[in-house]
């Protein structure tokens, strides 16, 4: 289930952005927690499953049709097992009428998924698929 990022996950959320090539320079990571702490308009979610959390999703609340996939990730040996695909399902259910876009690191993810409506930026061309 996703549960929305405290202080006291920190540890945790760095570690699980940390899985991401854009991610994997300290101070740029520390910005980025930073960012999801202090801007009003970024929102981090973690997956907890068994009481352990396994896997992290943020976002940038663009505008109130948009919202941007900013970060997605898995713990390695809780992959294949489709915990990105609940991930974005139920952060589409918190959001249920906007419209999840990508950015240059997170476009390969959803496409790789195939399973949410987003707008692929490189392109600017409007992918629309579902969610089972």
């Amino acid at each position: 289930m996703l549960i929305r990022y405290k202080n006291a996950y920190k540890k945790v959320a760095m570690g699980l952005l940390s899985y991401m090539s854009s991610e994997r320079n300290l101070r740029h990571l520390q910005g980025t927690i930073c960012l999801y702490e202090t801007d009003p308009s970024r929102k981090l979610y973690l997956w907890k499953e068994d009481q352990r959390i396994i896997g992290v999703i943020g976002v940038l609340l663009v505008d109130e049709y948009v919202l941007e996939l900013q970060h997605i990730s898995v713990l390695p040996s809780f992959r294949k097992q489709g915990i990105a695909r609940s991930m974005i399902k139920e952060l589409m259910d918190l959001y249920p009428n906007k419209l999840l876009t990508t950015n240059e690191h997170t476009a390969e993810c959803a496409s790789h998924y195939g399973l949410i409506r987003y707008l692929d930026k490189t392109s600017q061309r409007h992918i629309s698929t579902h969610i089972h």
